[in-house]
């Protein structure tokens, strides 16, 4: 039995590779044959296919067709889907680094008014 891939799990999986992150980088430019996407990689053309087959198959990317030509376009909603997704991460990380902030803020306060030098009356004791 084939167990079908929720979206977010494609759409990382496919960004998990590092030529697969490169393809789309390239393709955020325009829109782009196999063999340009190919050009900068030393691998094979198949080795190219197979990873726009992962990228389609997430969504990632369409192919079109124009006379004998193929090509790819990125294909953003899968994106978006999953910077909406981390959103709610990014504010609750945002908070933490924000009460951190004040928190430090605080101890150096405190570590101020510590190292200031007491008045006459302190000293005489």
């Amino acid at each position: 039995m084939i167990r079908e891939i929720d979206p977010f799990s494609a759409t990382l999986s496919a960004l998990a590779d590092p030529t697969r992150r490169a393809i789309l980088a390239r393709l955020s430019e325009g829109e782009a044959t196999v063999n340009e996407l190919a050009a900068p990689f030393d691998i094979s053309l198949p080795a190219i296919s197979r990873h726009l087959k992962v990228l389609e198959g997430a969504g990632l990317i369409s192919r079109g067709r124009t006379a004998q030509w193929r090509p790819c376009r990125l294909e953003a909603e899968p994106l978006q889907a999953l910077d909406g997704w981390l959103e709610r991460y990014r504010r609750f990380w945002d908070a933490s680094f924000d009460r951190m902030d004040a928190y430090l803020a605080e101890l150096k306060a405190r570590a101020a008014e510590e190292q200031a030098p007491k008045g006459e009356d302190d000293a005489a004791g």
